[in-house]
């Protein structure tokens, strides 16, 4: 891979594997420009699980489609870097690399897991072949041992009797098993970074714990380093190490995972777990459960937002100055912690 040596490029510390700085994604033109990803900017250490917490349409997916180099034809990256470090300790930011290049680093250096395995699988192929052809475009090995690979693949994510269903068709398998399937597949080359863009949203519960505890062992048994894309925050403190919430095509808030649901410094991240089932909202007689209190009104649209704060239309801490130009920048709040907000101090 060749190495792009922005002004930033040598900023970069040597514990990280991924910086994203300043990322600015936007799709339409004229007066209807969609600014998804508006000046996004956090880093993924090496050997670590980073989370990417929002609503529909905050833009954490479309992150994702950046930093893979997978943006639809209407979109387009106007400004900012992605910059990664590969295996050989090279550091590139990828917004420059040829779409070649892209193709290249795709699988090999960084694999994603999309959401609905069903909707990713080729339903004409059985879930060997597919997983076999991720190798063929990345090594050059025999069919024997690229086989073997496939079956040891299958064993690694738990799927039970895999030389059987190594031959078997995605339809002829559960919901958790084609998830377990995709991940095979994401680590059949040993990426170095796996984005996991909510893999267990379309499971049941059971199954949901059954896909984290495996992707929390496989990131410590393999030493690789994990972006955890999800709009549940319940799902964040079994996985998570440092927590991004992302609102409206921004971040607003960073926080090491403990600190972050100990004490959350912005009132959507408060929100956000005051909707969680089991969050606590005072004492209630008689054993009655507490009932879960919803973040009123919905994300604005990131082609009409409002000026100032764009939460602060939902926002109980709301004051003049919030509704004001320029809202609020992402601003240090304790070790490890920024807020976008500006009354993070009485949160």
């Amino acid at each position: 891979m060749n190495t792009t040596n922005g002004p930033d490029v040598e900023d970069m510390g040597d514990d990280l594997i991924l910086r994203v700085d300043n990322l600015r994604t936007y799709f339409g033109s004229g007066e209807k420009v969609a600014k998804s990803v508006d000046g996004v900017s956090f880093s993924v250490p090496r050997g670590k699980t980073v989370a990417v917490v929002g609503e529909s349409g905050s833009g954490k997916s479309v992150t994702n489609l950046s930093i893979m180099g997978l943006l639809a034809k209407q979109g387009r990256i106007v400004g900012g870097s992605i910059q990664y470090r590969n295996r050989e300790g090279q550091v590139a930011d990828l917004t420059v690399l040829s779409a070649k290049q892209m193709q290249a680093m795709r699988g090999r250096e960084i694999a994603m897991i999309f959401q609905e395995p069903m909707t990713s699988l080729n339903p004409l192929y059985t879930v060997g072949q597919q997983i076999e052809e991720m190798i063929k475009l990345h090594e050059t090995i025999g069919t024997a041992e690229r086989r073997a690979r496939v079956r040891k693949l299958l064993e690694l994510v738990e799927i039970p009797d895999a030389g059987r269903r190594v031959n078997e068709y995605p339809h002829q398998m559960s919901g958790g098993m084609r998830q377990r399937v995709m991940i095979a597949m994401a680590l059949a080359c040993n990426p170095r970074l796996l984005i996991a863009d909510e893999p267990t949203t379309a499971l049941d519960v059971t199954i949901q714990a059954q896909i984290l505890d495996l992707l929390r062992r496989l990131q410590i048994d393999l030493g690789m380093s994990v972006l955890f894309v999800t709009h549940n925050l319940g799902v964040v403190a079994e996985i998570a190490h440092d927590v991004v919430v992302m609102y409206a095509g921004r971040v607003v808030e960073q926080a090491p995972v403990d600190a972050l649901f100990a004490r959350p410094k912005h009132p959507y991240t408060k929100g956000l777990l005051a909707c969680l089932p089991g969050a606590q909202h005072g004492a209630k007689p008689h054993g009655e459960k507490p009932l879960l209190r919803p973040i009123p009104g919905s994300v604005p649209l990131v082609t009409n937002l409002p000026p100032g704060c764009s939460f602060a239309a939902r926002c109980d801490l709301a004051s003049a100055l919030c509704t004001r130009d320029p809202g609020p920048a992402l601003s240090v709040c304790g070790e490890g912690r920024l807020s976008r907000c500006w009354h993070h101090i009485s949160l």
